[in-house]
């Protein structure tokens, strides 16, 4: 049985292949303003690398905010289902999900058998997502995947009070041109991130084990400040975090397919 699920995000469009429950292949692809698009070549560059054609997949599910618009899925169903059944079926003892993508952050609570209890979205604003780290880093001149490294260096993280993406850009500029050091500009928002996250977990109720996923799952600065206002650790992931909506999609995908034969 060979089963895929498709992960349509604002910033990347993800691919995950399975084939009995083993993982074959996965592809990170970036979003074009089609998700029809995005999708195909997600597919396209997953299929690629586990070596197979389009007819040798049986049975598919699409996720994510462009779910509705692969066109290829047998099925779409909901990102948090999957990021949960994903987070689960990767680390069994995980009861709390945080995934921040680019446009938007979730928090999950799952109970022993991987079931969603409760969640909580901040999906109104761009602040604590993907898209604001990339807005700050191009505000700095920074790499976006040199701000995790770059906060370590910080001594004294500034205060970053503005509650909106926008606002937030200007405070940081502003910060820039008092002479404030960059390293401790970028503590400061991660810090900020760290805040929003974190009453978002508070609304779901905090439950170890926890995981991050999401493409903000790769910065570390934003998880050293998640870990330390929660006082608990974040688990690390055996797969790119980028791919747990895709891999739960997989999941579902094979047992909607076992289902259905």
């Amino acid at each position: 049985m060979i089963v895929a699920g498709c992960d349509i995000g604002s910033l990347t469009g993800k691919a995950l292949i399975m084939k009995n429950s083993e993982i074959l292949a996965y592809s990170i692809v970036p979003s074009t303003i089609k998700p029809e698009k995005t999708s195909r070549n997600a597919m396209d560059t997953a299929l690629e690398n586990a070596g197979l054609k389009p007819t040798d997949i049986e049975y598919i599910i699409g996720t994510g905010y462009g779910r509705m618009k692969v066109p290829f899925a047998d099925l779409n169903v909901s990102e948090l289902s999957c990021h949960g059944k994903g987070s689960h079926w990767l680390i069994p003892s995980i009861r709390t999900v945080i995934d921040v993508g680019g446009q938007d952050c979730k928090v999950i609570r799952l109970d022993d058998d991987g079931r969603i209890l409760d969640f909580a979205m901040n999906d109104k604003c761009a602040a604590g997502t993907g898209r604001f780290l990339e807005v700050m880093a191009k505000a700095l001149e920074v790499k976006l995947d040199e701000l995790g490294g770059l906060s370590k260096k910080s001594t004294n993280p500034a205060q970053i009070t503005s509650q909106c993406s926008v606002f937030a850009e200007t405070e940081v500029i502003s910060l820039i041109a008092q002479g404030i050091e960059v390293v401790d500009i970028i503590a400061g928002i991660h810090e900020s991130i760290a805040s929003r996250i974190v009453s978002l977990v508070h609304k779901v109720g905090l439950k170890e084990d926890v995981i991050l996923t999401g493409g903000v799952a790769k910065n570390t600065g934003v998880i050293e400040a998640i870990k330390k206002r929660l006082e608990v650790e974040i688990k690390k992931l055996p797969l790119a975090p980028q791919v747990i909506g895709a891999l739960g999609a997989a999941l579902i995908a094979g047992e909607k397919y076992s289902s259905k034969k």
